[in-house]
């Protein structure tokens, strides 16, 4: 075997695809042909048929053979000169394979079925080296090589001229990809034409059986509606209560409704209902002036005197009870006047700079710019115009 490193990872699941491939009835067939034809074992195994043809040398002696033995060889294979070495050197060595895949071209193996030289020199795929010997004896087949072959048989032109009468038999012939007119077809049958009843035989029905319509077109033996109509008014008085009793009579059924129970009679949908026409003899003399929960409530906090839409005046409220202190406090609720306030501030109109007061800086404060102004002591953004200068005059 070749020295080289390891497969890994992917490497490794390829090349055991690869050896996987391996057969050993190719490899017995490939054996035998080559001892047949140089006289080489090369032994049993992918490692042992490796170490034996990795020199090329045995190749080398099997593409002289088939050369020399084949008087129907292509011009290029007959003119290719054939020279192997002898010389235990890597590179000598597989140019003794580069010869032999050379020679399997000319001899008319397909180029895309001959294996790389690292197949067999680095022993990676085995199977690709059998198959490629394989070919080459199909093509002795093929050539007329007069020693013993291997591998399949070799495939032929078959050129077939046809007459005319078969060409023109042929034409009435439809193929099973569009069709067939040759089995069971549905000719004689007609679509969209009317099917009469009349049209189905009956000669062989007895004369009881003619009386009655199959299952299939529906039956005359069971219930039916015979009688009804539809689409037009059926009344009450179509039902048939001949057997009900007298006391019965008064009594509508639950599916139609019942008049058993609570009704809602004597009452008007539409109409304006008053409170006048709540019944209220029963109620004592206290609870007359009290108006119920569902109608409101007169017994609790109520909004008495008060007017919605109008203007509410702060007069309004009334403060009789309350302190001499307290009057000149304004609640949290209205808000307050006891806490920072904006007194003095107008909104809408301009704010000078002259307006904030700096009586009290110092000297080395007044040229700063605070950072809620401003600052003129970072990064700035002088000598930049945004497409339009801007002076400060403006």
């Amino acid at each position: 075997m070749a020295t080289r490193v390891k497969d890994m990872g992917m490497d490794r699941v390829l090349g055991s695809k690869l050896h996987s491939k391996y057969d050993p009835h190719t490899e017995a067939e490939v054996a035998h042909w080559i001892k047949a034809v140089t006289g080489d074992d090369i032994g049993q195994g992918p490692d042992t048929v490796q170490r034996a043809l990795r020199n090329g040398q045995i190749l080398v002696r099997l593409a002289k053979a088939v050369q020399s033995g084949t008087s129907n060889a292509p011009p290029q294979a007959k003119g290719y000169k054939i020279k192997g070495n002898t010389m235990e050197v890597p590179f000598k060595q597989m140019e003794n394979i580069e010869i032999f895949l050379k020679f399997c071209e000319l001899y008319g193996v397909a180029k895309n079925s001959l294996f790389p030289t690292v197949d067999l020199y680095e022993a990676r795929n085995m199977s690709a080296v059998l198959a490629n010997i394989l070919l080459l004896g199909s093509e002795c087949q093929r050539h007329g090589f007069s020693g013993p072959t291997c591998g399949p048989k070799p495939t032929e032109k078959h050129h077939v001229n046809f007459t005319q009468e078969q060409l023109r038999a042929g034409q009435g012939i439809i193929g099973l990809q569009a069709g067939t007119n040759k089995l069971a077809s549905q000719s004689g049958m007609s679509f969209g034409a009317t099917r009469h009843i009349a049209d189905i035989k009956a000669d062989e029905m007895s004369r009881e059986g003619q009386g009655i319509v199959g299952l299939q077109a529906g039956t005359n033996k069971c219930a039916s509606q015979s009688g009804m109509s539809f689409g037009a008014v059926r009344h009450i008085s179509d039902i048939r209560a001949d057997e009900m009793s007298q006391e019965g009579q008064g009594i509508i059924g639950l599916q139609a409704g019942t008049n058993k129970m609570a009704s809602q009679k004597g009452m008007a949908m539409g109409a304006v209902r008053h409170i006048a026409d709540i019944r209220a003899d029963d109620m004592s003399q206290e609870g007359q002036a009290m108006i119920g929960g569902q109608a409101g409530w007169n017994k609790g906090a109520t909004q008495k005197g008060m007017a919605m839409g109008a203007v509410r005046h702060i007069a309004d409220i009334k403060s009789d009870d309350m302190s001499q202190e307290g009057q000149g406090m304004i609640g949290l609720q209205a808000g307050t006047n006891k806490m920072a306030s904006q007194k003095g501030m107008t909104f809408g109109q301009q704010r000078h700079i002259a307006d904030i007061r700096a009586d009290e800086y110092s000297q080395e404060g007044q040229g700063i710019i605070n950072l809620q102004a401003g600052s003129n002591k970072g990064a700035s953004q002088t000598g930049m115009s945004m497409g339009k200068s801007r002076k400060i005059v403006d």
